[in-house]
């Protein structure tokens, strides 16, 4: 009789452990399984991890299996390592705009302007003329090319102001709804909490989150932090 995915999964990490290892290397174990399964294995592998607390080095290109079972994340970019620590760490205060795209689903948003200065203040200046306040504690000079970093669930919706964004998609989840839209040519993502019913093509406003907002260095990628 065959066996299937999730059969040959469990089969694989129980010859594993019978071997008493000090170690266990995963690389890419969920990889070939349906969404179904990935999410019961995921639960599998992680308790069995801390039933047998053993070291295990975990190999993954969907940031959702590292979010969900890293102790310590390591966010590699063509073999050089680009940031390590924690889950909520790597999402809180990503070190540059790789790190920051790559941990969290959807991923972030990421706008084009320009950070002015005057004295103690501080705002950004959206290629299209838009202007939002700076994050707190933010780095850089007055006129630096900037990207702006919001994530779509630190968006929230307004009347008027903030980011004007046309309705591309609408996908409602029954929690959540999610919204694909755009602004200035540039993909944007939404997350609210709360049901809503945008017809595609019609405008909204979001406003980010500034203390949970983020500044990139347009040229290098490095987050602004002061």
């Amino acid at each position: 009789k065959a066996l299937s995915g999730g059969q040959r999964q469990r089969v694989a990490l129980g010859r594993a452990i019978v071997r008493n290892a000090d170690l266990f290397l995963m690389d890419e174990p969920l990889s070939n399984l349906d969404a179904k399964l990935r999410v019961a294995m995921r639960s599998e592998i992680k308790e069995l991890h801390l039933r047998l607390k053993t070291t295990s080095i975990y190999v993954t290109h969907d940031q959702i299996e590292a979010m969900t079972m890293g102790d310590q994340i390591v966010v590699m970019r063509d073999g050089r390592i680009e940031q390590t620590g924690s889950p909520l760490d790597l999402y809180d205060r990503p070190a540059n705009q790789f790190v920051a795209g790559f941990i969290g689903s959807p991923a972030m948003n990421f706008l084009p302007g320009t950070l002015r200065r005057a004295g103690s203040t501080a705002h950004i200046q959206l290629n299209d003329g838009t202007q939002l306040e700076a994050p707190a504690r933010t780095g850089g000079t007055d006129g630096q090319h900037i990207i702006f970093g919001t994530r779509p669930e630190h968006l929230t919706l307004a009347d008027a102001g903030g980011i004007a964004a046309r309705v591309v998609v609408m996908e409602p989840t029954g929690m959540d709804t999610f919204v694909a839209c755009r602004h200035e040519g540039v993909d944007l993502s939404a997350v609210f909490r709360e049901r809503h019913d945008f017809a595609p093509g019609s405008t909204i406003h979001l406003l980010p989150d500034l203390q949970r907002a983020h500044l990139f260095d347009a040229g290098t990628g490095e987050r602004l932090a002061a």
